[in-house]
């Protein structure tokens, strides 16, 4: 693997939102990672490291790379403990999709009211679609990730308004 290969790669996984992946070819093995900072808006540092077999030289060095896209969208809100609001976080690992199929209306948006059991999205982990059902009755404040992105166990999802 060569340095434009490893930077193509990066690139993908950067535009992609994915934050953990590992290549294994012949004898060398890649590893990225990337971590986002929950308290304050600072972008994610993605770290490669390159492991290689006895004997062998790497062909690239290994170096942290600032990535050039973050989440911006997320920079303004503040945490729902201070507000009394219901973060919604996700219990697996998979993509997100806000309708039951493509084309149809999400199942919510900001503004709507759920009770609790009624479903939120859907997250689709190893083509499995597991429905997240809303675990407050409340009103929608905001949906923190975007439809097709791929999410992170505990990952948040939404910001329900309890009701009282």
């Amino acid at each position: 693997m060569n340095q434009k290969e490893l930077k193509e790669l990066i690139e993908f996984l950067i535009e992609k939102d994915i934050a953990e992946f590992e290549l294994e070819r012949g004898d060398v093995k890649v590893r990225i990672k990337r971590g986002v900072e929950h308290v304050a808006p600072v972008l994610p540092v993605t770290h490669v490291a390159v492991h290689t077999a006895p004997g062998s030289t790497p062909e690239i060095a290994a170096a942290p790379v600032v990535a050039a896209s973050t989440s911006v969208e997320n920079a303004g809100v503040v945490p729902a403990a201070e507000q009394g609001l219901h973060t919604v976080r996700s219990p697996i690992v998979g993509t997100f999709y806000e309708c039951p199929s493509p084309g149809s209306p999400p199942f919510v948006k900001p503004g709507d009211t759920v009770e609790i059991g009624q479903v939120l999205c859907i997250v689709e982990a190893m083509k499995l679609m597991n429905e997240i059902e809303a675990d407050v009755a409340g009103e929608i404040v905001k949906k923190l990730v975007a439809n097709g992105q791929p999410i992170e166990y505990g990952q948040e999802l939404f910001v329900i308004r309890p009701r009282s």
